[in-house]
């Protein structure tokens, strides 16, 4: 009865270590990810809403949007802009061609992906907030659960969070094999 005791409770610990483990590697790439990833490039993070950029980037997408300089962006590129430049409204469009308005400065002719037309008007240098670096399905819905003005500080904290049990967990594996060590030495 001893013996099958000690192994379930082996096979327990084992899964729970696996499953520490697991947790630990996932908030430290979901750390990397969402949150230095973004810093480190000096980019901004936004949520999908709607479905204009499927299948690409269908609702609940986060993005990851560097400020880029107008004259490096061409056709195809993914770009967020300001519906009206200084206002907080934003879409994330492609380019589909470059034209030219009377002064001769250029404009971005953007369509979404899931649209039949392009957008209605065309986004000047001063509305674009950057072009897209990298995309994670369904990680803006986490985002937007957290509001636009907490999820920054509530993402940082529940990473490290997870990060911190992580490193408990494992640290508490290691002094407790070195525990067993002793003991069977000592036997």
């Amino acid at each position: 009865m001893h013996a099958t005791t000690t192994a379930g409770g082996a096979f327990l610990r084992t899964t729970g270590r696996i499953a520490s483990f697991t947790a630990l590697i996932f908030s430290v790439l979901a750390a990397v990810v969402l949150i230095i990833g973004p810093l480190a490039t000096g980019s901004q993070t936004y949520s999908v809403l709607t479905n204009s950029m499927k299948p690409h980037y269908g609702p609940g997408t986060f993005l990851v949007v560097k400020p880029t300089a107008f004259d490096e962006l061409a056709v195809g590129d993914v770009v967020t802009y300001q519906l009206e430049s200084g206002r907080p409204e934003v879409i994330t469009h492609r380019i589909t061609s470059v034209a030219v308005d009377q002064e001769g400065d250029s404009l971005l002719v953007t369509k979404g992906d899931n649209n039949d037309v392009a957008d209605p008007a065309p986004v000047a240098e001063i509305q674009v907030r950057g072009k897209l670096l990298y995309a994670v399905p369904f990680a803006g819905y986490a985002a937007n659960w957290f509001g636009n003005q907490d999820r920054g500080l509530a993402t940082k904290l529940a990473a490290l969070a997870l990060i911190g049990y992580g490193a408990i967990s494992m640290t508490r594996a290691v002094i407790a094999r070195r525990t067993n060590r002793r003991q069977e030495t000592a036997a």
